[in-house]
């Protein structure tokens, strides 16, 4: 038994979207959230710059006593998760793509027509493309950035017309002429306008990386006997700028849950190393 809280972390709040799918499946397990809202989004910043930032943020979280790291964020997982777990060797450190991918390798047939769409990073990087047709090299994989996502969504512009119109601007043209039957969302932040997608294309299977993490972070539990029972540790969810928005994002999470299940929300200044509780 481990009771220590599990740390996610992503540029902002789109990480965020992996929460309800922890809650359902693995129940008994604590969080601890930092969204680096104050400097989202990563998807168009230099490497080194993700990689010193997605540093601070591991050392804080390993400093927070966390039994495992999640990186809830492609573009971190593109660009550093093999650093991250050089310099923090003592504590599990999982990235999203890997299983995505084996998740998209495994249960899509042959021929299928695969489109990633992600932040300018994750798809220069290749990652999904190399990580899925290395375990299935009979999949076509397209790719497209769609850089204007993430920042609509961090502002809240989710169900309206400029949200749709900006899907179409991305990937009618992807679409139609690399004729994809499959979506990766290979970013966390798009399982928020999956609706939005599924009403656009009402044809096509959206693969989701945020719910398909789940079962990686169950496996490693269960591998390291770390599972926890009956802790008192309350959810955390941290921001770097604690925006209106990001509460909100995440008071629709927990909505209908028991009071139990409630979060602390704290505002932390990675550079001061100062909390304050909101």
């Amino acid at each position: 038994m481990d009771n220590r809280p599990i740390g996610f972390f992503d540029s902002g709040l789109g990480g965020l979207t992996c929460i309800p799918h922890m809650m359902r499946d693995l129940p008994e397990e604590k969080i601890i959230y930092f969204g680096d809202t104050a400097r989202t989004p990563y998807g168009s910043k230099a490497a080194n710059t993700i990689r010193s930032f997605s540093m601070e943020i591991a050392d804080f979280l390993v400093k927070s006593d966390v039994k495992m790291i999640v990186i809830a964020c492609n573009t971190v997982s593109a660009t550093c998760v093999e650093d991250l777990r050089k310099r923090f060797p003592q504590i599990p450190i999982l990235g999203i793509i890997e299983p995505a991918a084996k998740a998209v390798a495994g249960s899509c047939r042959a021929g299928s027509r695969i489109g990633i769409i992600g932040t300018k990073v994750t798809i220069s990087s290749g990652a999904y493309k190399k990580a899925i047709q290395a375990r299935n090299p009979e999949l076509k994989i397209f790719e497209t950035a769609c850089p204007a996502f993430v920042p609509l969504i961090e502002e809240g512009i989710i169900e309206n017309d400029i949200m749709d119109l900006t899907i179409q601007y991305y990937m009618d043209d992807f679409i139609r002429e690399n004729d994809i039957d499959t979506i990766v969302l290979g970013c966390t932040h798009y399982p928020w306008i999956q609706k939005n997608i599924a009403r656009i294309y009402p044809d096509l299977h959206i693969i989701n990386p945020s719910s398909i993490i789940v079962d990686t972070i169950r496996e490693i539990i269960q591998e390291r006997d770390m599972a926890a029972k009956g802790s008192s540790f309350e959810n955390i969810f941290y921001a770097s700028d604690l925006s209106e928005n990001f509460v909100n994002m995440i008071d629709s999470i927990f909505e209908g849950e028991d009071e139990d299940a409630r979060v602390k929300f704290l505002n932390f200044d990675l550079e001061q190393g100062d909390k304050y509780e909101f």
